[in-house]
């Protein structure tokens, strides 16, 4: 079969420019959108199982295994963990052992420097909602994403929080709002940021830290929500280390501390498991609106197709069969789409790529990594197939004496 050149469908391109431009921008939007989806969804599981070290285990109040907001646990938990378990891991003689509360609460911004005091009219505005973290200065070891790469850490005791890379995100203001040295409002007191930390993509960028004791008492609390420790991996040939069934066995033999184990890989497993509709209503959002640009662009194409009968007619005529002239059709409208795809993955990586998202339990990146630009690409050039293939096809059905004579 004699196939036409492609110089033929590229010269096509530009026979019709007002043509061209809606292929393009029309197969931009589909791309962007679905670019926009995929990244969403990479980006929220990354954080999700990101978040989780491979070594860590959280202990957490029994009947609170899908929330640690939820759990409460007597403070006294870490000592006794720590004192009864072998084979948690140490540096310098400090155990890998971080007692935190998790809560969301209002963060306030601006207002007066006083604690709870108006100053000159000002009143701290809320808002929005943050999740909070007190801790104590294990957790920078147990947690070991988190990087301070800002200020210091904050006193034992003191109205000085930590706040995440992401907190201005969360909050919907800019990040100069929650810089070093600027104040948040928390339980009616005014909270000094000394310093920022980053925990690339974790949920953990868009919290608030804080001394334990200092959130404790903001929430009128003796107890604490979790402790989250790192094992040691178990080496059979010395028998030292520890596995999560030691711990899980300790918790067995303390039925009064009322405790439940799960390492921390599987808790944000089944948070991930947990929104996995939220992921799945963008996915079909995407396909749905992308649906509606694929019958947009059938419609380009049939008007572009029907006005040149005669042309199809000719190159019948001069020995092309249908298939080659449908082929050379699907490759001109591919070209188009491909095109506009490659711009829609460059406006993705500069323009969405990190961008953070908000939802219930924090924010998060959107990540345009290379399976997401795969799949954009993929969908370019199957909107060139899908979209040139049924008008080419209609516009070969009449006989090649009637298309020649066609207006």
């Amino acid at each position: 079969m004699r196939l036409l050149p492609l110089e033929y469908a590229v010269r096509n391109l530009g026979r019709s420019p007002t043509r061209l431009a809606l292929s393009l921008c029309g197969s931009m939007l589909v791309v962007l959108l679905v670019l926009a989806a995929g990244g969403f969804v990479s980006g929220m599981s990354g954080a999700l199982s990101a978040a989780g070290g491979e070594h860590n285990v959280i202990v957490l109040g029994a009947g609170s295994e899908e929330s640690v907001e939820r759990s409460e646990i007597p403070a006294s938990v870490p000592g006794v963990l720590a004192a009864s378990l072998a084979g948690i891991a140490s540096q310098a003689g400090v155990a890998f052992v971080s007692p935190e509360v998790h809560v969301m609460l209002p963060v306030g911004l601006g207002g007066a420097v006083g604690l709870g005091e108006e100053a000159g009219g000002q009143v701290p505005r809320v808002a929005g909602q943050a999740t909070l973290r007190g801790v104590t200065p294990t957790a920078s070891l147990v947690h070991e994403r988190v990087r301070l790469v800002e200020g210091r850490w904050p006193a034992a005791g003191s109205d000085q929080v930590l706040a995440g890379r992401a907190l201005g995100a969360v909050l919907g203001v800019a990040d100069e709002a929650v810089a070093v040295g600027r104040r948040v409002w928390i339980d009616g007191r005014a909270r000094e940021i000394v310093g920022r930390f980053a925990a690339p993509g974790t949920m953990m960028e868009s919290e608030l830290w804080m001394p334990l004791e200092a959130l404790m008492e903001a929430t009128r609390r003796q107890t604490i929500s979790c402790v989250v420790l790192t094992l040691v991996p178990y080496d059979e040939a010395t028998g030292e280390g520890a596995e999560i069934g030691d711990v899980t066995a300790f918790a067995l033999t303390r039925p009064d501390l009322e405790l439940a184990v799960i390492s921390e890989r599987a808790y944000f497993a089944g948070l991930s498991a947990f929104y996995g509709p939220i992921r799945v209503v963008v996915w079909v959002t995407a396909g749905l609106i992308a649906l509606g640009g694929v019958f947009g662009g059938l419609n380009t194409m049939y008007a572009a197709f029907a006005s040149r009968t005669r042309e199809l007619g000719t190159l019948q005529a001069l020995g092309y069969r249908r298939r080659a002239i449908v082929l050379s059709m699907v490759q001109e409208c591919t070209l188009a789409t491909a095109a506009g795809a490659l711009v829609a993955c460059g406006v993705a990586v500069v323009a969405l790529d990190g961008l953070a998202v908000r939802f219930s339990m924090g924010a998060f990146g959107l990540r345009m990594d290379a399976g997401v630009l795969a799949l954009g690409m993929a969908v370019g050039l199957g909107l060139g197939v899908v979209g040139a293939l049924p008008p080419a096809l209609r516009s070969l059905r009449p006989a090649i004496p009637v298309a020649l004579k066609a207006v």
